[in-house]
């Protein structure tokens, strides 16, 4: 087929063979570096997980990694208000939401390696010195700092194999690495040094520039940030292939034209960034505009038709549902949403798994009381518990939990939120009439949550974390196991307090279900109520598995019965349906 652009214009464009490694035969890794201007907050992450998708959806095996340059370790103690979700990776890494979406829109399975800070670049470089790797040379930003940058972007181009736990032979056909911040930025500079000079070393066919920008819009179209930020990014000595343009309208040719003079991009590269009604539109939004063929040309490579069905499929769905569904999400960090990131999308995959509509109405739990919850609760379709740390708003979780287990509302508690069911059920059903968390009340005989004996003297270290994909045995028959359809899951952990298995025999005299524990250690993962339609509680984080495509059966499952209760609330359905709701799965 005839190349997108002419051969004329620039040897970037010129058709030749990929280029094998001749050592195992190989071909050589693509790289594509999104850059963001203007403003923060524009979109970088989504981009870069909607290109993996598309270049997915061509037959090539992707990577991503984000390079943030903030000098924190990692994303584990920073404020969720600042910050938002911390997303765990399956080998425990606490890291940028940002991995969250990649993890979402591709298959790639990523590591502490896909996500690098400033912090731990310049720990790496401290820690080689003081071994003596630079042989008493003076360390210097250039070349020991960018060095190591470098090096962790052909790192994150390895596969890796989930059920292996180790990196593949092979490395990904395209690696995506986003750089955090906005092109102006002091503490970015390393980073686009680093990107500058691996075009350097790797040449134009193996290395792509796209940068990610802003068009404000006042009485008309003003393109000069636009200029300003690609100016930027010039004076460095990047010069972006591709603009893609945060826009609520289509851009003219007119302005398309400007940009592309004023920037040097050429014109069919400027991309139109549209605001849509899901951010899952944006991957058949950057196809209908031809990026992925444009990225193709760029990088000289040759790829089938993109099988986007599943993507068009999903769409649709989501934007014709059959009913709805109203679900109460409590939690501590709802003024900042960003912080259930994972969680909130993987309630919208559970609705598009039934069809259904998900209207989420979220609900500070600092300020829900036993006077103002069943005004706020009773006419929801189900309840959700969400995770966090510390004890601002606990009592309001329990208050929650016991107005959808006496009321019968589909209830699912994550992590804290199943901490705080045992802690209500032990109350108000067993009689321990003290019972709480250690989290917020240390050292009482009576915390049916705290911490386990060899985790005490360790809170300062992080050693007492249970962090990243952890096996969970579940009970054959139970209801999370006709979920699951199996009775062995991996999902991934992120929390420091457990049940205190000394309560559970009490706790199961009274109908609390254990439905799930850890093989080796014998903690409990799952609790269920089978008397109930839907009270499920789980240590894990599920939310950080589900993807639009491949919606968390737990998820689904929940949604579903949240639909069954608003039918039989609502009347919708005969008394004799009510029963069924018990057997929801």
């Amino acid at each position: 087929s005839t190349p997108l652009y002419s051969s004329a214009a620039s040897d970037v464009y010129k058709r030749q063979l990929p280029t094998i490694d001749k050592q195992n035969q190989l071909m050589q890794t693509k790289y594509i570096f999104i850059t963001g201007g203007v403003v923060s907050g524009l979109g970088k992450g989504i981009a870069a997980a909607s290109i993996g998708a598309l270049l997915e959806s061509r037959g090539l095996t992707v990577s991503l990694m984000k390079l943030d340059p903030y000098i924190n370790v990692d994303a584990g103690t920073m404020n969720p208000f600042q910050h938002g979700e911390v997303f765990v990776t399956v080998d425990g890494a606490e890291t940028d939401l940002d991995l969250g979406h990649y993890e979402r829109y591709t298959n790639a399975v990523l590591t502490r390696r896909h996500n690098r800070t400033t912090g731990q670049i310049y720990d790496t470089v401290i820690r080689k010195e003081r071994a003596g790797d630079y042989l008493g040379a003076t360390v210097q930003v250039v070349p020991h700092v960018i060095d190591e940058i470098k090096n962790t972007i052909t790192e994150a181009s390895r596969i890796f194999d989930k059920e292996t736990k180790t990196f593949t032979a092979p490395n990904a056909d395209i690696c995506i690495v986003e750089i955090g911040g906005t092109v102006g930025d002091i503490e970015s500079l390393p980073f686009l040094e680093a990107i500058r000079q691996f075009r350097h070393d790797h040449g134009k066919e193996h290395t792509l520039f796209v940068h990610l920008t802003l068009i404000v819009q006042t009485a008309e179209m003003k393109t000069k940030p636009t200029q300003h930020s690609v100016g930027k990014l010039r004076e460095i000595g990047i010069q972006p292939d591709i603009l893609i343009c945060r826009t609520p309208e289509m851009l003219s040719e007119k302005v398309r034209s400007k940009i592309s003079l004023f920037t040097n991009v050429p014109e069919d590269s400027v991309v139109n960034g549209l605001d849509v009604e899901s951010v899952y539109e944006v991957p058949l939004m950057f196809h209908q505009q031809n990026l992925d063929n444009i990225i193709m040309t760029y990088l000289q490579m040759w790829t089938g038709s993109p099988k986007l069905q599943p993507w068009i499929d999903l769409i649709e769905k989501y934007k014709n549902p059959q009913d709805e569904v109203e679900i109460a999400f409590i939690g501590k960090y709802v003024a900042h949403l960003d912080s259930y990131e994972s969680l909130k999308e993987a309630l919208l995959h559970g609705g598009i798994a039934n069809r259904l509509k998900v209207k989420l109405h979220y609900i500070d739990s600092e300020f829900l009381t036993p006077e103002n919850a069943f005004e706020q609760l009773e006419k929801m379709d189900g309840v959700l518990v969400a995770p966090g740390f510390g004890e601002r708003g606990m009592e309001g979780k329990i208050t929650a939990i016991q107005i959808a287990r006496t009321g019968n509302i589909p209830f699912f508690g994550i992590c804290l939120g199943m901490q705080m069911a045992i802690v209500e059920f032990a109350r108000n059903v067993v009689g321990i009439a003290g019972a709480n968390s250690g989290e917020s009340r240390p050292d009482h005989a009576e915390n049916v949550i705290d911490l386990m004996p060899e985790q005490e003297g360790h809170q300062e270290t992080g050693g007492t974390m249970r962090l990243g994909s952890q096996i969970t045995v579940l009970k054959k028959g139970s209801r999370i196991a006709r979920m699951y359809n199996k009775t062995t899951i991996s999902e991934r952990h992120r929390h420091r307090y457990e049940v205190m298995n000394e309560f559970v025999p009490k706790l199961e005299e009274a109908g609390l279900k254990i439905s799930g524990r850890h093989p080796e250690r014998n903690l409990v993962e799952t609790i269920e109520l089978p008397e109930h339609p839907w009270f499920i509680g789980c240590q894990f984080h599920p939310e950080l598995q589900s993807k639009p495509l491949k919606p968390h059966p737990m998820f689904s499952s929940f949604i579903k019965a949240a639909f069954a209760n608003r039918q039989s609330r609502l009347g919708l359905v005969p008394t004799s349906a009510k029963k069924a709701k018990a057997s929801v799965a």
